[in-house]
């Protein structure tokens, strides 16, 4: 007759929630107007950041050499402050960690992999640049690079672990899903990565070919968030793409340095 009665355990086990399947965790609980409101408080966020950061350096009599060493940590901190207020949406509108939502779950495929494929998109899009003759003109990442080493230096480092990881969470965790369920895997992708080319437009001297290459690059990253289900998988492979150029432009300033010599 024992049997017959439930233990304490079984209902303190039944009253607890399932883990979320892999469907589950790949279908966005958020909406267009959430992300409205998450684009509508990007501006507002960097400037705060801008603020934020010249007050410091004002009140401590600060005076960076490079310009790089004022912009980067601007835009830390305005990123930021834009994911705590997206994380604070989540956790009071939704009750829904921050991370997992956003795709932050391990991947099976291999490490490797995924860097090897950032590396393949990256000399994948200096060819097509190549191809359609990619514009040379100042633009404001040539001129960052132009102040030096350190600014180099500070623009990798920003370059491989930072940009990536927000880029990622915003586009691929953030927007992509969303579209996803909307228009379907492919067109979701496509629309996540035309966004990605036109953040960075003005950056490059309002370049459409550049956009157009950043955005194939924006489409090779939802690729990987797509079939990985992970955030992190296309993170990984963001940085390695980034990696890769940065590394090929060092080598490249260093050459160019020699022969002036």
């Amino acid at each position: 007759m024992d049997n017959l009665e439930p233990s304490h355990e079984g209902e303190l086990r039944a009253s607890e929630p399932l883990p979320p399947t892999e469907r589950e965790r790949d279908d966005p609980f958020w909406g267009y107007m959430d992300l409205l409101l998450f684009a509508g408080l990007t501006v507002p966020s960097l400037l705060l950041g801008i603020l934020l950061v010249k007050g410091v350096l004002a009140v401590f009599h600060l005076h960076p050499a490079v310009t790089v060493a004022v912009l980067l940590p601007e835009q830390l901190v305005g990123y930021g402050i834009l994911f705590s207020a997206l994380r604070l949406m989540f956790r009071v509108q939704y009750d829904r960690p921050f991370w997992q939502s956003l795709g932050w779950t391990p991947f099976a495929m291999p490490a490797a992999t995924v860097v090897l494929a950032g590396g393949g998109a990256a000399i994948g899009m200096i060819v097509a640049g190549a191809l359609i003759h990619l514009p040379q003109n100042a633009n404001q990442m040539s001129e960052l690079l132009q102040q030096g080493n350190v600014a180099l230096v500070l623009m990798t480092i920003f370059g491989v672990g930072i940009a990536p990881l927000c880029e990622e969470l915003a586009f691929r965790g953030f927007l992509q899903p969303l579209l996803v369920r909307s228009f379907g895997a492919w067109a979701g992708i496509l629309i996540a990565g035309v966004a990605f080319g036109l953040l960075h437009f003005q950056e490059y001297g309002n370049s459409w070919r550049h956009a157009l290459l950043l955005s194939g690059a924006g489409a090779c990253f939802g690729w990987m968030r797509h079939i990985t289900r992970s955030t992190k998988a296309s993170v990984l492979m963001h940085a390695s793409y980034n990696g890769l150029l940065f590394l090929l432009l060092g080598i490249s300033l260093l050459v160019e340095r020699n022969q002036h010599q």
